[in-house]
């Protein structure tokens, strides 16, 4: 492999890993302000803010750019749309909007994924 080759699946590689870490920490942010304050199920808050706690687990290993949480972590953020998803029927327009940043956040890293794990794939021939 050519070293100007290398260095552009490199900047791929950290691109796809930036953006994986914003969204992810962009989707942390939006769950804790909608479930705490913004339009939480009960007013006052609600016990649904409990649902980053996976998420925050996670971003240590997704900061260190290990493969292994890439690879778990993008069947983790399937919850988080299907979730979204079924909350933008909600009444609330303020529930809507944060379902809608919450659908549109994991879509992100979802893609980021992809992109960090196909440049990052070990080549067998």
């Amino acid at each position: 492999m050519s070293n100007e080759v290398a260095l552009a699946l490199n900047a791929r590689i950290q691109q796809a890993r930036m953006l994986c870490v914003i969204s992810l920490v962009l989707l942390i942010a939006v769950c804790v302000a909608w479930e705490s304050f913004l339009a939480p199920l009960r007013s006052g808050g609600s016990w649904m803010v409990l649902k980053v706690l996976p998420l925050l687990a996670i971003l240590p290993s997704v900061l260190k750019g290990r493969r292994y949480t890439y690879q778990y972590s993008s069947m983790l953020i399937l919850f988080y749309f299907t979730e979204g998803v079924m909350r933008l029927f909600d009444a609330d327009a303020l529930s809507r909007m944060c379902a809608g940043l919450e659908v549109f956040f994991s879509v992100v890293f979802f893609v980021a994924f992809l992109m960090f794990c196909l440049n990052t794939r070990v080549s067998h021939a």
